[in-house]
């Protein structure tokens, strides 16, 4: 087991082999992986004052060889970086490995433009003017310090987490499963995936709506000239459609190509952004000095479209003549001055007001305050009169600046928080960073300061510059169909829409290469098995069929076609994967682990927790039913790791969760034992091994499952003989293989191996020992041992007889199984039968209460259960069978109930012939079997139980038959008389078998009715004409025999197709002498019957009739 140890050290996590992570990034340098001869590894240390290390060198390797590794160890990402080299290199001859360079990106260039890039996008061009028209500027400045805290709480938390250690690429998926574990990293990961895909599809809308809208609204497919409402609709979402889908599948060929073509391109995407911004604020300066004409042509109070007028009048001058204009057309039958025309048109006059008065006009006052539309609803400026006829039904709303959606507060949260997403973009390239642990937290932060300032500015300066009509003008119709923030931008609205266009091109771009690779990282994992396809690639490492998935999903978006639609859906899993992010934290810092030690120090959990609640509560504001959604594919994805997915250990908080929860459960179920409404048998399952280190006995195991069901405590116990240094290895296969087969049989429970000298001590320390604190078991499973009656397997049933000593002594109910092997296994179903209890004696309710849990199970499910209790000839039958009815209708168990009528009888010449067998055979078996030591023993006990005898025979009055001493102890004659262990309470009247109901629930063996049973042998003697044999035969084991024979005889009769037999098992004898007799009794007890378990109680109640 030592060399295994050592192979597997030397292998590390990073090897090929590793059935770990399967990621060579985590290959760890704290490990000298050199295999070295002896003598090369003695020559190696020679002179360096190591000798007294060097055996341990592959484990524990020297200081200066550790610190050499740590300069060396290089943890670039598999990325682009790497693909891009690739490529390079696919045409030439395979090149000459070079040396690694060391990562140069500094904080500016590798985490806060990356952030910046992300971070601006199509939210703030499209929507973000409309969001403050429809909310006002207080609403809308509540939403973007909100979304904005929620990324600076998440920006916290990450670079505490970031800065605890080296993260390879991967960002936040590798960040949440090392910190959270592998469902939850699987879970998030997936959800995070999710996110950036739709992002991906978002863009690519957005960039549509920039091409069809403002730029050539002639390339449109379906023709919108002329369309009203629900058609109009239908065609714009149409053409979103056609051309998304075009232009997803030229960015996914151009992905497919080469990503080096997509990071080229990244900088001129990035200036794209920066230059557009910088428009706006030039423009914002400008309107302070001199506003830009943009005149808007109102209708009373309502906008009006400006491809439908020419002049904003109904009339004009033209050479003293009045000419109508295209306005009056539009509104009236015919182009002169006495047609019929619209009543609102009539009693309305048409202004002209300026779309973007300028910064210093004092418009703000009047955009202060939200101002929702239902859909279809025409857009109307504030405090400006307007004539309507209540009965007149409006026409020609098509004329109008319509609502194209309903509009509510939470619907503005969930569209807007995608233009905060991106922070993970720094983190993402941590493999690439000079000084990760420093550029990280400094870049992020100072990036998401940056955007938020200037969202916060945009929302003030846009409601302080913009007519409020011009700003809930979503796709500027009342502006000649510009751009809304581009009439505000310098010195062109074309620097915002070609600068728009481009940056949600790169974006959409950005996605498609970065959500692959996401999805090829989880996939490479390991962890969701369904996914392992999606991990390969080209030869160069190209995710190919994770880049198809991509591009499949993202379709879906660009079906919806809707960016307002698709806006709330990104936001969902980007918040989910936020809030663990905060979770993350949270949890490593409240747990304290000793290898929680960031770097970044200006963090707190009450932040984190902060951070979270705000991430829930945006989920649920966004839209309650998508963040439903989210958290049942989440929870999906989670159960579904968590059932078959692959075992990790990353050292994860949930695991530190799980164990303080369990030392506190431990803390708390240790004050007391439990009350007997929470008894449930918590099971030690002794198993013996074969030669191979496999268990002889699986059923054992499908039996603890069906009485357990997955509740409850279960420990597989079994020892090896031999010593802990010799036998370690084997007792590790011994443990695998009990893992293996718990696995198999659905146990839930705990494997536990111990190595000792001899079977029967180690047998005995997994009794005394098992369990942790008040988490123990109170129930031992043990096999009715097989050709006890061979002399080969003389020991076994020794051994076994000690088990029901020390489960009685520690007062443990006992389960024995007898015929295992015949046991149904869990994919056997019973179509009927009955399960049969017989109550010899009580036992605390153990034989009721396993019935009913093996009826739990779908095995036993259709099996009813029957009750036989046994009567004496002094007892009332009818009387008794009510009581049992009585009592299990409190115990609320269903079963039928029959009395069983025993009466005395004489002793049968069958049952001497049997008792005669059995002595006989044990005299000889002692003769076979006795070492020295065991002969020595045996002597010793008979001596010390004859001198006994002998004193107390001085103290009463000599008699034939045993005398009961006043702490109910037995005294015997040792040559013809066996002792056997009874209770020291009283024995119960009702016991047809002279066995009493001790406070341990099994019955043992007493002679509470000595005296009576010396008459009736006596009188047994006189109806036989006894054989000379017969007479030296021990007459208490003539009796026991036929107390067997009687009960067994009943048994069998009642119960011979019963598909199990419950009863109550005899107590043990105390001394070692009887042994082979006692096995002889429960033989004869069981005989002829299929599947027997055998039932002793633990010494307390373990059911109750009280609620």
């Amino acid at each position: 087991m030592l060399n295994n140890m050592t192979t597997d050290c030397e292998e590390g996590e990073g090897s090929p082999n590793n059935q770990g992570d399967r990621n060579p990034k985590e290959s760890s340098p704290f490990i000298n992986s050199t295999a070295t001869s002896d003598v090369e590894k003695s020559q190696q240390y020679d002179g360096k004052n190591m000798a007294l290390f060097e055996e341990e060198m592959d484990t524990s390797p020297m200081v200066s060889s550790l610190l050499s590794s740590l300069a060396n160890y290089s943890n670039l990402p598999t990325g682009s970086k790497e693909h891009e080299e690739a490529e390079n290199n696919e045409e030439g001859a395979r090149p000459s490995k070079k040396p690694i360079q060391a990562p140069q990106l500094g904080t500016l260039m590798g985490v806060y433009l990356p952030c910046i890039q992300n971070i601006f996008g199509v939210i703030l061009f499209l929507r973000m003017t409309w969001m403050v028209g429809i909310g006002g500027v207080l609403g809308s400045f509540i939403i973007v310090f909100m979304c904005c805290s929620t990324t600076m709480l998440t920006a916290i938390s990450m670079s505490a987490i970031a800065t605890n250690g080296v993260v390879p690429a991967g960002g936040s998926y590798y960040m949440i499963s090392r910190s959270l574990g592998p469902e939850f990293g699987g879970a998030v990961g997936i959800c995070f995936y999710l996110g950036t895909t739709f992002a991906g599809a978002m863009y690519i809308l957005g960039c549509i709506e920039i091409l069809l809208i403002y730029i050539v609204p002639q390339a449109a497919i379906f023709k919108i000239e002329g369309l009203e409402g629900l058609e109009a609709e239908v065609a714009l979402l149409n053409n979103m459609r056609v051309y998304g889908t075009i232009v997803l599948s030229f960015m996914a060929l151009v992905v497919f190509v080469g990503v080096k073509y997509v990071n080229k391109l990244a900088l001129v995407f990035l200036a794209c952004v920066i230059l557009s911004i910088l428009a706006v604020y030039a423009g914002v300066i400008k309107t302070a000095i001199d506003s830009p004409v943009f005149p808007v042509c109102l209708l009373g109070n309502r906008t009006l479209v400006s491809k439908g007028y020419d002049v904003c009048a109904k009339v004009v001058e033209i050479d003293n003549d009045t000419v109508t204009t295209k306005l009056w057309r539009s509104f009236c039958d015919s182009e002169y001055l006495n047609a019929t025309c619209d009543e609102y048109f009539i009693n309305n006059d048409v202004t002209e007001i300026q779309g973007i008065p300028g910064v210093t006009s004092g418009i703000l006052a009047e955009n202060l305050f939200g101002n929702y539309l239902e859909k279809g609803v025409i857009v109307e400026k504030r405090g400006l009169a307007s004539q309507v006829d209540p009965d007149t039904s409006p026409t020609s709303t098509n004329r109008f600046v319509l609502a194209d959606i309903t509009s509510f507060f939470t619907l503005l949260v969930g569209i807007y928080f995608p233009s905060v997403t991106g922070i993970m973009a720094g983190s993402n390239r941590s493999g690439d960073l000079r000084d990760a642990q420093k550029s990280i937290p400094i870049g992020t932060i100072a990036a998401i300061t940056t955007t938020s300032i200037v969202y916060m500015s945009c929302v003030v300066l846009f409601g302080a510059c913009i007519e409020g009509v011009v700003l809930r003008d979503k796709f500027g119709e009342g502006v000649n169909g510009n751009l809304v923030i581009g009439t505000l931008a310098w010195p062109s609205p074309w620097v915002i829409v070609v600068g728009s266009f481009f940056s949600t091109c790169g974006a959409g771009l950005q996605s498609l290469t970065g959500a692959p690779r996401l999805l090829q990282a989880i996939s490479r994992d390991g962890i969701i098995p369904f996914l392992r396809v999606f991990g390969h690639g080209k030869a160069n490492g190209e995710p190919t069929w994770a880049l198809l998935l991509t591009a499949g999903i993202c379709e879906i978006g660009i079906i919806i076609a809707s960016l307002d639609a698709v806006a709330p859906i990104l936001s969902m899993f980007f918040l989910m994967c936020y809030m663990f992010v905060n979770l993350a934290c949270a949890l490593q810092t409240l747990l304290r682990t000793p290898n929680w030690r960031p770097r970044f120090k200006f963090y707190h959990w009450a932040l984190s927790f902060l951070g979270m609640s705000l991430c829930l509560s945006l989920m649920f504001i966004c839209s309650w039913y998508y963040a439903i959604v989210a958290m049942g594919i989440a929870t999906c994805i989670y159960k579904y790791i968590e059932f078959c997915g692959a075992e990790k250990e990353w050292g994860d908080g949930i695991r530190g969760i799980s164990l303080s929860a369990a030392r506190f459960a431990l803390m708390r179920i240790e004050e007391g034992p439990p009350h007997t409404k929470n008894w449930r048998p918590q099971i030690l399952v002794l198993v013996s091994m074969d030669g191979e280190q496999n268990v002889e006995q699986p059923r054992l195991l499908s039996l603890t499952n069906q009485m357990k069901a997955g509740k409850g405590l279960t420990i597989v116990g079994t020892s090896v003989q031999g010593k802990f240094l010799d036998n370690y290895t084997e007792a590790q296969r011994a443990d695998q293989s009990l893992r293996k087969l718990m696995e198999t049989e659905k146990v839930k429970g705990f494997s536990q191996v111990v190595i000792s000298s001899n079977l029967r001590d180690g047998t005995s320390h997994l009794i005394q020992v098992g369990g942790l604190g008040g988490l123990k078991h109170n129930t031992v499973m043990v096999s009715w041992p097989r050709n006890w009656k061979q002399p080969e397997y003389h020991q076994q049933f020794r051994d076994f007889i000690e088990v029901v000593r020390e489960t009685t002594v520690a007062s443990l109910a006992l389960l024995v199984p007898k015929n295992i092997s015949s046991y149904p296994s869990n994919g056997e179903r019973f179509t009927e039968g009955h399960i049969d209890v017989w109550w010899v004696v009580h036992d605390g309710g153990m034989l009721m209460l396993l019935p009913f849990l093996l009826r739990q199970h779908k095995v036993w499910r259709k099996c009813k259960m029957r009750i036989f209790t046994v009567a004496q000839m002094d007892d009332n039958s009818i009387q008794m069978k009510k009581d049992v009815i009585t009592f299990l209708y409190h115990l609320r168990i269903d079963a039928e109930v029959e009395v069983v009528e025993m009466y005395d009888s004489d002793i049968s010449a069958y049952t001497y012939e049997k008792t005669l067998v059995m002595e006989q055979r044990s005299q000889i078996l002692k003769q076979m079997h006795l070492t020295k030591n065991e002969m020595e023993r045996e002597i010793q006990s008979i001596t010390d139980s004859s001198r006994g005898s002998i004193r107390r025979k001085k103290t009463s009055a000599p008699r034939s038959q045993p005398s009961i001493e006043e702490g109910g102890r037995m005294t015997e004659q040792p040559e013809e008389e066996v002792q056997l262990i009874h209770s020291k309470n009283t024995s119960s009247p009702a016991s047809p078998t002279s066995l009493t109901a001790p406070a341990g629930g099994g019955a043992t063996w007493t002679d509470s009715k000595g005296a009576d049973k010396g008459k009736n042998m006596d009188g047994g003697k006189d109806l036989f004409s006894m054989k000379p044999e017969w007479e030296n035969l021990n007459q208490i084991d003539v009796r026991r025999m036929h107390t067997a024979l009687r009960l067994n005889e009943v048994i069998t009769k009642k119960s011979k197709e019963a598909k199990l037999v419950l009863l109550n098992m005899p107590g043990p004898p105390k001394n070692r002498v009887g042994e082979e007799n006692y096995m002889e009794f429960l033989e004869v007890l069981t005989e002829g019957l299929n599947r027997v378990l055998l039932v002793r109680g633990g010494g307390r109640e373990v059911i109750t009739i009280y609620s």
